[in-house]
């Protein structure tokens, strides 16, 4: 049993709220959750909804049409009452047309609490009692919700739910809902998942300049600096941000970046710094459609090229990109382990999508766990900062600790001292690109799904994961012969243990589906020999890919 729930309405009306309310309810019953949001960049008006997806097996993507539509404005029900499922509810708030149901939210809310803020209280009642569920259990949430702001507050909403719940009338329990069941109670999202790793695997300093869809790290990071010990700097810029990192890491400091495209492109000139000085600089990119600003509230993949070419100069790095927030925070701690292991720049690649998401998780550890710097704490007292070696990585020692520790962005001897002897620039270029042949063959190589022999395989990276596996179920469900291969480090490339994966599925039929109309991560396969020959399914116009649409397309 499936069911998709849409909220909708204007910014400032609490559709984030509502929808909020109603993930967490239902998954405090044991319901398997997946959340997604569509928001315009307004901070009032416009069309947002927030779709909220429940059933009674594991969810990895958001639908494409709502089952229930609850419209909280008239133009959130002329745009969206055409998205609704066949024999789907529409329900608007407000005098309603054709076969929308009218439902006074705004009316009831101002009825029992002088105001029509609770409107999105009222609506959620009467979700919960059109499903058939215990509205305890919502009730209970809001007391959760609402305890900041005090016993009459709570009681206030509660009674907004409760009335909201004698609204359906009639109707309440006719529409068919997934039972409850024993599905994961913890809700995260992508931006939780990353900052709560980041925290606990020992990072002591964030500097960052807000900028959607990457803030939410940022605020989760500032909300538990107390807790974990970290310093959390809004920098003037992007510029200041990237150059207070690099300090930070040379100062032997665990530290991080978050920012968007536009952010990462005033970064570029930092970046190529800390290549040159072999800090261990973590930047967390969340992507959103450029160019320029573009769509900054919408989602895509649009930056992997620019992200692996960014910053002046030729210099190793490597690139994560998760596919759920469990990966998330798995492959945080990895990304950071690998930026001081091989002392040099690592990019995070997530997406509005994957930022925004919520679905249920099982437990996130938050045990404090630092990683190995990989610093030498009694250097000899002939320390050199850059000393050749075979795999590129020299010893790390920190200010203080003993001899001096030198470093220069122009280039320099191994002792870190300014030079143009071209033998030794040579050398020490050389040196610092050896790190990436440690880093290719620590490479994770894709993660695979579906049967071997499959006459069809999909090939996606980052938060395309989930869309194209539930795409994979859905064709194969129906019959179809398809497979999956998923990318979580997009670089660099290990041919080697990525071709036999590819080659699993046996399959001539290669489809490579990204957020973006290049096909970027389709022609770094093909370049790093992963690939022979591909299609490309892009998708470019701000939206999430969903398992649905992916399986139509495919599926033709």
């Amino acid at each position: 049993m499936d069911l998709c729930i849409r909220i909708a309405g204007e910014a400032g009306q609490g559709v984030q709220t509502t929808g909020n309310l109603l993930v967490e309810a239902f998954a405090s019953a044991g319901l398997h959750v997946f959340a997604t949001q569509s928001y315009m960049s307004r901070i009032r008006g416009g069309l947002n909804w927030f779709d909220v997806r429940i059933a009674d097996r594991e969810l990895l993507s958001g639908r494409e049409k709502s089952d229930l539509l609850v419209a909280l404005h008239s133009d959130a029900l002329h745009a969206l009452r055409g998205e609704a499922a066949d024999g789907g509810l529409v329900l608007f708030d407000g005098e309603a047309e054709g076969d929308a149901l009218s439902v006074p939210f705004s009316k009831t809310a101002k009825e029992l609490t002088g105001a029509t803020q609770a409107a999105n209280t009222v609506a959620a009642g009467t979700v919960f009692a059109l499903l058939g569920y215990d509205l305890d259990l919502l009730c209970d949430y809001l007391a959760v919700l609402f305890k900041k702001k005090g016993k009459e507050v709570i009681e206030s909403n509660v009674r907004c739910a409760r009335r909201g719940a004698e609204l359906a009338g009639e109707r309440a329990g006719t529409v068919k809902a997934p039972k409850s069941g024993t599905a994961p109670k913890d809700v995260h999202n992508g931006s939780e998942a990353v900052g709560l790793a980041a925290a606990t695997a020992g990072v002591k300093f964030v500097a960052s300049y807000p900028m959607t869809p990457s803030t939410g790290v940022f605020t989760f990071l500032a909300g538990v600096a107390d807790t974990y010990g970290i310093v959390v700097e809004q920098a003037e810029d992007e510029i200041a941000a990237i150059n207070m990192i690099c300090g930070a890491a040379y100062a032997g400091v665990p530290a991080m970046t978050t920012t968007s495209g536009g952010g990462f492109a005033l970064m570029c000139e930092g970046l190529s710094l800390a290549g040159m000085l072999e800090l261990p600089a973590f930047i967390m990119l969340s992507q959103r459609p450029g160019p320029a600003t573009g769509l900054p509230t919408r989602t895509g993949q649009e930056d992997l090229r620019f992200a692996i070419h960014a910053g002046h100069g030729e210099f190793p790095r490597a690139l994560f990109a998760p596919g759920t927030p469990a990966q998330a925070y798995e492959l945080t701690r990895r990304a950071l382990e690998t930026a001081h292991k091989f002392q040099t720049p690592v990019i995070f690649l997530i997406d509005q999508f994957l930022a925004d998401l919520q679905t249920g998780t099982p437990a996130l550890d938050a045990t404090y766990r630092p990683i190995d710097r990989h610093v030498v704490a009694d250097p000899a007292p002939d320390y050199v900062r850059y000393a050749v070696t075979k795999d590129g990585v020299s010893p790390r020692a920190l200010p203080g600790s003993g001899p001096f520790v030198v470093c220069d962005s122009d280039e320099h001897t191994e002792d870190g001292h300014i030079t143009e002897d071209l033998g030794v620039r040579v050398a020490l270029q050389d040196k610092r690109m050896a790190k990436l042949n440690g880093l290719r063959a620590e490479a994770m190589p894709p993660e695979p799904h579906g049967p071997e022999g499959a006459g069809t395989l999909l090939v996606a990276w980052g938060s395309t994961y989930g869309p194209c596996r539930e795409a994979v179920d859905i064709l194969n469900a129906g019959g179809g012969s398809v497979a999956m291969a998923h990318f979580a480090q997009v670089w660099p490339l290990n041919a080697e243990s990525a071709r036999p994966i590819i080659e699993r599925a046996g399959t001539k039929r290669v489809v490579v589906v990204e957020g973006n109309g290049g096909g970027q991560f389709a022609s770094m396969l093909r370049e790093a020999g992963v690939l022979d020959d591909c299609e490309c399914l892009p998708k470019y116009d701000g939206m999430p890919f969903t398992g649905e649409w992916i399986a139509e397309r495919i599926g033709r």
